[in-house]
């Protein structure tokens, strides 16, 4: 009809509409987490890659090149957009379908024991990366308009955690733990922030660690793993291999590392160098220091992200930017925590620094939400 403007043109004039700046911290945050990735990440793989140098690099580069282009559009659509139900609906049914065709044998990519990844036109895709920022978008939404009722634990907390409770046990079938338990975290952190009350929360917390235990006390592999952590030289020949492997690492780099690529864990010693068990590179080629500062920048990312929420004056908006700050942070924590050793040996990436394009991706998309976030926050149309 005349006077009325096509979804297209309309989508245009949202993109190249005039903006407040986002927040530069973030931004420069962020950068420097990608520099030093990408550094840690040469360092971990260019021996493995001998035959095709760079080859991980390389496909970090497109990662990354995707993440911006994705962290670009999703800094300037409005942040209000992802409220939308059929926007949540679609990210929650698309994690559904993925997740239950990852765990299906032919369909799902079977590597050491866990079916975690899907194959799309020759680059591996896991769900459970698309599955976190979807249950923050759903908590985020439910939350801001869950009001006093979220007070109450049958009929406020419950109901709320049934989706994410969904994907926990999906996600647990692959099996998974580490990142079903971040993605249960992380809702309870946004719950704790919507006003629930703290004797409710602790008896969440406790009801989540006996079924924990109990999973992990289930199985005789899973048990060892469980075990191995406290003391992980007794058992080096089996399930204690990787993290002492990664100790001996940490310990080789000392105050001031090894300098950048003279780490020799990385030499077939220490596996998943480029992924699981990247900060054991950190700690090994760049010593304690290197580590203090990949901690530091993650701190910094929180605060950062942190401050965005508190001055959001909309509850979605600072529920989304909490929720996206505590996913990737979250996950940072628990990995570091795995690699030095305090906490059971799972497989869970570090954000920004383990080997993956899709990975780092979904989450620079996820940093362009929460720019936009930036833009409003503080401000009376936030």
């Amino acid at each position: 009809m005349i006077g009325q403007e096509s979804a297209p043109k309309r989508l245009i004039k949202v993109l190249t509409r005039r903006r407040n700046p986002v927040d530069g911290s973030l931004v420069i945050i962020m950068i420097l987490l990608l520099s030093a990735g990408l550094l840690v990440l040469f360092s971990a793989t260019y021996f493995s890659a001998a035959q095709q140098p760079l080859s991980e690099v390389l496909r970090q580069l497109i990662g990354i090149a995707l993440g911006t282009a994705a962290c670009i559009v999703t800094s300037r659509i409005p942040y209000r957009f992802w409220r939308q139900s059929a926007v949540v609906t679609a990210g929650l049914i698309l994690s559904a379908i993925l997740l239950i065709l990852v765990i299906i044998p032919g369909i799902g990519v079977y590597v050491n024991g866990s079916r975690r990844w899907l194959n799309l036109g020759g680059m591996s895709f896991q769900p459970s990366e698309l599955a976190k920022f979807a249950i923050v978008l759903y908590m985020a939404t439910v939350l801001s308009y869950a009001g006093p009722r979220i007070k109450r634990l049958w009929t406020g907390i419950v109901p709320v955690l049934i989706v994410p409770g969904i994907t926990f046990l999906l996600i647990l079938e692959q099996p998974n733990l580490s990142t079903a338990g971040s993605i249960m975290i992380v809702s309870l952190i946004l719950i704790v922030m919507a006003g629930a009350k703290w004797r409710h929360i602790l008896l969440m917390l406790a009801g989540g660690l006996t079924v924990g235990a109990y999973y992990a006390w289930s199985e005789p592999y899973r048990r060892r793993r469980l075990l191995s952590f406290t003391n992980p030289f007794a058992m080096m020949h089996d399930e204690g291999y990787q993290l002492s492997q990664s100790l001996i690492a940490f310990g080789s780099g000392g105050v001031f590392g090894m300098g950048l690529g003279q780490g020799r864990q990385k030499y077939a010693y220490l596996p998943y160098p480029e992924s699981d068990f990247i900060f054991a590179i950190v700690g090994e080629d760049f010593g304690l220091l290197g580590c203090l500062i990949v901690i530091a920048l993650f701190v910094a990312l929180m605060i950062a992200g942190y401050r965005v929420a508190i001055a959001c004056r909309d509850k979605f908006g600072a529920l989304l930017a909490a929720g996206i700050t505590s996913s990737i942070t979250v996950q940072a924590f628990l990995n570091m925590g795995v690699v030095v050793g305090i906490l059971p040996t799972t497989g869970l990436p570090l954000p920004f620094f383990s080997s993956g394009g899709t990975s780092i991706s979904i989450t620079m998309a996820a940093m362009g939400v929460l720019l936009n976030i930036s833009r409003t926050a503080g401000k009376m149309d936030c």
